[in-house]
Order: structure tokens, then C-alpha cells, then sequence
């Protein structure tokens, strides 16, 4: 039996509020957040499953999971984020890596994961911190290959999280958090730099000089990418549209039919967190179930690095 379940499919950007935007730009991107914030919050959800990526704050090669679940969890509050505990259902958390264990899906556990703004800034969006209601959070490697799980992977795993979720009493938010066509200098084991190829490997805390030279790179690198710089990647705004078309339609058989390497090529190296998306979306009720769709919207935001989409769909009526 299906339960009450919403989707929210949300693009995050650490430049948000950093690197400043023309008014209307800036303008439509907040109309768009109050309208998922209002409708969220207006569905009420009394249950969050969170699936979101890392980018070498709490996971690195040394032991790099394609899936990892929490039943602890802390923000590291990377530049604008807020830092602290996720309000964790360990419960759930652990009732979901057990019900993906039993089939045939064998998820890594956390019992204290560490998240970045991969996480925390959709919870900073919707309730404006980390007071949220009970949620799990579930991690997915989206930089290091060729441990980045697979397409038709990504779609198995929220489909097997919807069944969980068939036995949830509780109305169930899944939101995918990540994408859409992106670029960012998020370095890799190919960097020439031995102590960064290092650092992403083993990890360790940051300085605070270090976090601060990490964030002047990537806002120099939005400026640069808005002034045209061809040294970057492009956003992808066609390849962006035809995403959200399809996890809107719940098309979910065109996404698991794209070519992996073809997603970096268009849409760059870490359009891979879109598969955050396909996987809350394959966690909905299969069509013929009618979704509702009251928030859609997207904007390609260069001095943000983002090709920056929300859309958010639910069954049943708000509360």
C-alpha cells in the first residue's frame, strides 16, 4: 500500500549568497525557494529521507561508499551553511539499511556521518536550519569514480526505499539534493598537486585559513564562468530541461537509458548529483498514481555554478 509521499528534487550551491546576481535573477530564485518552502512546510511531512553528495568534507578515497546511511549525523557548516546535528530518526535509518540489506542492496553504514552543504543547505531552505522534522540521511557519492553508482543503480535503490516506505505510517518527504549541469573546481586523483590529491584521499579538518581560500576559488571560479571563460565548462540548460522533464513525467526509463559518460560530457563532472533526484523520484508511486506538481521552476546561474532547478510533487492533498 502506497502512503502518503512527497518529492522534492532541489539544486544546492554554496556561492548562494556569496557571489552576487543581477536583482531579477536574484528575485526569481527567491520567489521559487518561498514557493518550495511554502508547499513543503504546507504538505507537512512528518518523515524526510534525505539523499544528497559530499564533495571531500565527510567522505574520501580511502574508503569511499556508492551509498551510505547515517543513523547520526552532523553538518560541518561549509561556507554559508549552518553547522550541527541532523535531527536523525536512527530508528528509521537503521530500519531502512536493514530493509536494503534483506534486499540484495548492501548500503555502508554511518553511526556518525559528517555532511556538507549537500545536505544541510535543503534543510536551510525549507526550514531554515537544521530543526527539521525526523529524517535519515542517505549519501551518495557523486565525485570519485568508478565508484559513482550507475543509473539504473540509482533508480533500483529509490525504488526499494519505496517499498520501505509502503509500511511508513508517517506522511514521507524524499528529496534528491544536487544538480543540475555543474562544473565546479572540485578537484580529483588526477590533480597534479600531490598534497591535494592527498588531502582528498585521507581527509582531515580544515583550517580556517583553508576554508577560506577554498571559498574565494570557487566564487573566483563563478565569476569567472559568468564572464565567459572557456577554460570552464559550460552550464547545460537543454540537458537540464530534459532532466526535469522526465522526473517530472516520471519518464524514468529515458534517465536509466542515458550514457554514464555522456552525463559528464554535456552536463559536467558533478551533474552526476543529479541521480539524487532519480533516485527520490523512483521512490514515488509508479504511475499510474496522479502526482501533484505545484512548484517547478530553473534558472542557469553561471556566477553560481549551478544549473539551478527545484520541483516538488506530492500525493494526497496538504494539510
Amino acid at each position: 500500500m502506497s502512503r502518503e509521499r512527497a518529492f522534492l528534487g532541489l539544486s544546492h550551491t554554496p556561492l548562494m549568497g556569496l557571489n552576487p546576481v543581477m536583482p531579477d535573477v536574484r528575485r526569481e530564485i527567491d520567489g521559487l525557494l518561498a514557493s518550495v518552502r511554502d508547499a513543503v512546510r504546507g504538505w507537512a511531512p512528518e518523515l524526510v529521507v534525505l539523499i544528497g553528495p559530499d564533495h571531500y568534507n565527510g567522505f574520501f578515497n580511502a574508503l569511499m561508499p556508492p551509498f551510505c546511511i547515517g543513523d547520526e549525523a552532523y553538518a560541518v557548516g561549509d561556507y554559508t551553511t549552518p553547522a550541527g546535528r541532523l535531527e536523525v530518526d536512527a530508528g528509521a535509518a537503521i530500519g531502512l539499511a536493514t530493509h536494503l540489506m534483506d534486499a540484495d542492496f548492501d548500503v555502508a553504514v554511518s553511526r556518525r556521518m559528517r555532511v556538507d552543504h549537500g545536505f544541510s543547505q535543503a534543510l536551510q531552505v525549507v526550514w531554515g536550519g537544521l530543526q527539521t522534522p525526523p529524517l535519515v540521511p542517505l549519501f551518495m557519492n557523486a565525485v570519485a569514480q568508478p565508484g559513482i553508482p550507475r543509473l539504473r543503480r540509482c533508480r533500483a535503490l529509490g525504488e526499494a526505499i519505496g517499498r520501505f516506505l509502503d509500511a511508513e505510517p508517517r506522511r514521507t518527504l524524499v528529496i534528491g539534493s544536487g544538480g543540475l549541469s555543474h562544473e565546479p573546481p572540485v578537484p580529483t586523483l588526477s590533480h597534479p598537486d600531490a598534497g591535494v590529491r592527498e588531502r582528498i584521499t585521507v581527509g582531515r579538518e580544515a583550517t580556517e585559513a583553508e576554508r577560506e581560500a577554498k571559498t574565494r576559488r570557487v566564487m573566483a571560479a563563478g565569476v569567472a564562468l559568468a564572464a565567459g571563460d572557456t577554460t570552464m565548462k559550460p552550464l547545460a540548460p537543454e540537458w537540464d530541461r530534459r532532466w526535469m522533464d522526465a522526473i517530472a513525467d516520471g519518464r524514468l526509463d529515458a534517465l536509466t537509458a542515458l550514457d554514464e559518460a555522456g552525463i559528464t560530457a554535456e552536463a559536467g563532472l558533478s551533474a552526476h548529483e543529479s541521480k539524487t533526484w532519480l533516485i527520490a523520484r523512483a521512490a514515488m508511486p509508479a504511475p499510474p498514481v496522479p502526482l501533484a506538481c505545484p512548484v517547478r521552476g530553473y534558472r542557469a546561474i553561471p556566477e553560481w555554478i549551478a544549473g539551478y532547478g527545484a520541483l516538488f510533487m506530492h500525493t494526497g492533498a496538504p494539510r
